[in-house]
C-alpha cells in the first residue's frame, strides 16, 4: 500500500483577488465573536497572500515579528492590528484605482 502525502492546506494560497479577500475577511468577522486572536490570524492569511515582507517594512517590524503577532498564537498590540488593517485596506483601494484605470485605457 503506498501512502499519500498531502501538502498543508493555508487559506492565503486561495485569496487570489480582492473579492477573494473580502469574502474571506467578512467570512472571519461572522464566525470570530469575539475573539481577536482569530481576527489577528485572518490578518496573517491575508498578509501572507499580499506579501508579509513588504507590509511589515511597511508598518515598521520586522517580517518574523509580524508573522509571529499574526500566527493567532502571538499577541499583537491594537496598534499593531490597526497598522495592518489599514495598509491592506490601502493596498486594495490602490489595487481597485488601478484594475478601473487600465479599463478605462482598454477602451476604445
Amino acid at each position: 500500500m503506498t501512502e499519500e502525502t498531502f501538502a498543508r492546506y493555508d487559506s492565503a494560497d486561495y485569496l487570489k483577488t480582492e473579492e477573494d479577500i473580502a469574502a474571506y475577511l467578512e467570512a472571519v468577522m461572522d464566525e470570530a465573536g469575539d475573539d481577536p486572536a482569530y481576527i489577528a490570524r485572518a490578518l496573517g492569511v491575508v498578509a501572507r497572500a499580499r506579501n508579509m515582507t513588504a507590509l511589515a517594512r511597511e508598518v515598521g517590524m520586522s517580517r518574523v515579528g509580524l508573522s509571529k503577532a499574526l500566527s493567532g498564537e502571538g499577541n499583537p498590540t491594537l496598534s499593531t492590528v490597526m497598522k495592518v488593517a489599514k495598509r491592506l485596506a490601502s493596498r486594495s483601494r490602490s489595487s481597485r484605482a488601478r484594475d478601473h484605470l487600465s479599463s478605462l485605457k482598454e477602451r476604445p
